[in-house]
């Protein structure tokens, strides 16, 4: 495959290069280079890197990859931007399927909001208490494409997310390859606000959209509500449950958009690997 472009697109703060012709294909074999351009200050900087390939029977195809190079199922908010380089870069309809690690994701396109339907939790939400600097953690635990811990503080905006973060992302009780942690505070009815740390970033991120499916479920579990207000650091999502919380698919919606083309050229920096 050749041609193609390497591009940089954002979803309420949640960054990420996309790759499409050859820079796909070095995307998605090279978690070395993906590390490397992911890097902040040393390389182009993002959360994590899309593969995007054409899919005559469906839209598009997506590999996505972490920031430290680790290829992972589903990123909602990486999903959003595929959808929205695919109809703005590709040609595809407003209307269009994302196929994901994590299966395939009907998505909508427009005024640069996207939209995503997504399937419920694949594994059955459980309660967890942890222990970690020095006290208990009570929190939920549920799959929406990658494990989630999703807990409820106060004082969310002085909350040490960078320091308290690890501990409960690879706590033993969450299995070997730990989750993704959500600090959740009401932000009034029908309103979350939440903080994300996130696996294979290793770091507090602006957004999390499979992370805000997460909360949102949690908190639709726990009220009247079937449509919540997200406020993350990067700017505002929409969860809207499609069934009866914990256990049903939601549309997840927001902004996405493209912020440059960092280079046509794949052949410029250096190896794959």
């Amino acid at each position: 495959m050749t041609g193609g472009a390497l591009l940089k697109a954002e979803a309420t703060g949640n960054d990420f290069l996309v790759g499409t012709g050859a820079w796909a294909e070095r995307l998605a074999a090279g978690g070395g280079l993906v590390a490397r351009l992911c890097r902040r200050r040393f390389g182009i900087g993002a959360d994590g890197a899309l593969a995007l390939f054409r899919e005559e029977s469906a839209g598009v195809r997506l590999v996505y990859r972490n920031a430290d190079g680790s290829e992972a199922a589903f990123c909602a908010n990486g999903t959003r931007c595929a959808a929205l380089v695919a109809v703005e870069r590709l040609g595809m309809t407003g209307r269009l399927t994302v196929l994901t690690g994590r299966g395939a994701v009907p998505a909508a396109v427009a005024s640069g909001r996207v939209v995503l339907e997504l399937a419920p939790p694949e594994v059955p939400p459980r309660s967890v208490v942890l222990a970690a600097h020095g006290r208990s953690w009570e929190g939920t635990l549920l799959t929406v494409g990658v494990p989630h811990l999703v807990v409820s503080v106060e004082g969310l905006d002085s909350l040490d997310v960078a320091g308290m973060g690890p501990a409960l992302r690879s706590h033993p009780a969450l299995g070997p390859e730990g989750a993704n942690v959500h600090f959740v505070e009401a932000a009034g009815p029908g309103r979350i606000a939440l903080r994300s740390f996130e696996r294979g970033v290793e770091g507090e991120t602006l957004s999390c959209g499979s992370g805000a499916v997460a909360a949102a479920l949690v908190a639709m579990a726990g009220s009247n509500t079937a449509t919540v207000g997200v406020r993350t650091r990067g700017g505002a999502l929409r969860v809207e449950a499609l069934g009866s919380p914990l256990e049903c698919g939601v549309r997840l919606a927001g902004p996405a958009r493209i912020v440059a083309a960092v280079d046509p050229d794949p052949a410029l920096l250096g190896p794959s690997g």
